[in-house]
């Protein structure tokens, strides 16, 4: 009996730990409850100079993020190099970090390849992020960066 409730009990934590941990992946990158990265656009596109939704067949997963790809070919550029692909911020809005705003959801096609890193932006209603990040880009990277890592706890 005493047995049987130790087990249940290990299972029971090792579940909730395995869901807390799913939940920190999913809050730490912007991913939904599919954990699907950047809204399913291909990463690897982006540098290519056209950004191109992915193939839901055709994906890596990543950090806990799932990327989605137009062919195999970008998956595989991908699987290579994934930390030169992945998006600068979780694939949040790199202004609202470079501004101290935090997670800002994106617009998948506002995006800028600066020194070689993948920067995506909020545009939407409230205005064009990649526009106000563009008044001063050389300043807002180091910013967007140091403010992310306390974000990410890095």
């Amino acid at each position: 009996m005493f047995r049987f409730r130790t087990t249940a009990f290990a299972m029971l934590f090792i579940a909730l730990f395995a869901s807390l941990t799913l939940a920190a992946e999913k809050d730490h990158a912007n991913v939904g409850d599919d954990r699907v990265g950047i809204k399913g656009f291909d990463p690897v596109s982006y540098f290519d100079g056209t950004p191109k939704e992915g193939d839901p067949k055709i994906t890596f997963e990543h950090e806990g993020v799932i990327y989605r790809f137009a062919n195999e070919a970008n998956r595989d550029k991908f699987k290579v190099d994934p930390h030169h692909f992945a998006p600068a911020c979780g694939g949040w809005c790199a202004w609202a970090f470079a501004v101290d705003k935090g997670k800002v959801d994106i617009d998948p096609k506002s995006y800028k390849i600066t020194d070689g890193r993948l920067f995506l932006f909020y545009k939407g209603w409230r205005g064009d992020a990649l526009k106000e990040w563009l008044k001063d880009e050389t300043a807002n990277i180091p910013k967007a960066d140091a403010n992310w890592k306390k974000t990410a706890g890095e």
